[in-house]
């Protein structure tokens, strides 16, 4: 094992996303649950059930997690008085190249507002600790990513369009979550 490596590489300590109800969150836990038991996947038992806004980042010692939590509020706060409203369309499963497999969220102005806002309030709070993904923004509920063997995106793909998901709610939240001991816990929560 090479550790001056490892020592070099920064943990990622911090990200931003929402909470889906318990009911979808069964149902995708049942997933989960599903590619461990057929394929080992073990990479989501790590995080709740989430939609990411603002991927893992490493938060410097200079900032604090108060100030994660600050910028959650404010985002919420920005949010709350533009007025708008998220309902969150949840339609089936679908994949990233085979590495992820997740349950397809509709994309809408709507979320790129939100993930937009909550970006903002975090470059505020904590310069330089994010950039924005240039890629377009894709809202999903991740199943398993990173240790999907060779081939088993597409099996599980068949088995999982067995369950007809299809499923909306009002997003309802914006969560800061901070890793610790290699789980993800939620730090602070805001209703919107």
């Amino acid at each position: 094992m090479n550790t001056s490596h490892n020592s070099r590489l920064v943990q990622q300590t911090h990200f931003i996303g929402v909470l889906v109800p318990d009911t979808l969150t069964a149902i995708l836990q049942q997933c989960r649950d599903w590619m461990n038991t057929k394929y080992g996947c073990r990479s989501g038992y790590g995080t709740p059930i989430h939609i990411t806004l603002v991927p893992p980042f490493h938060l410097g010692e200079r900032f604090s997690d108060d100030a994660v939590c600050a910028a959650v509020k404010n985002a919420a706060q920005v949010w709350l008085q533009s007025g708008k409203k998220l309902t969150c369309c949840v339609d089936g499963f679908g994949t990233f190249s085979g590495r992820t497999v997740f349950a397809y969220v509709k994309p809408s102005a709507e979320w790129e507002m939100l993930r937009d806002i909550v970006f903002n309030e975090l470059i505020k709070k904590c310069p330089g600790t994010v950039r924005k993904d240039v890629r377009p923004f894709q809202p999903h509920l991740t199943v398993a990513n990173r240790d999907i063997p060779d081939g088993a995106a597409a099996s599980a793909l068949e088995h999982f369009a067995e369950l007809s998901l299809n499923d909306s709610f009002r997003t309802d939240n914006i969560t800061a979550f901070v890793r610790n001991n290699g789980k993800w816990l939620i730090e602070s929560s805001v209703s919107i």
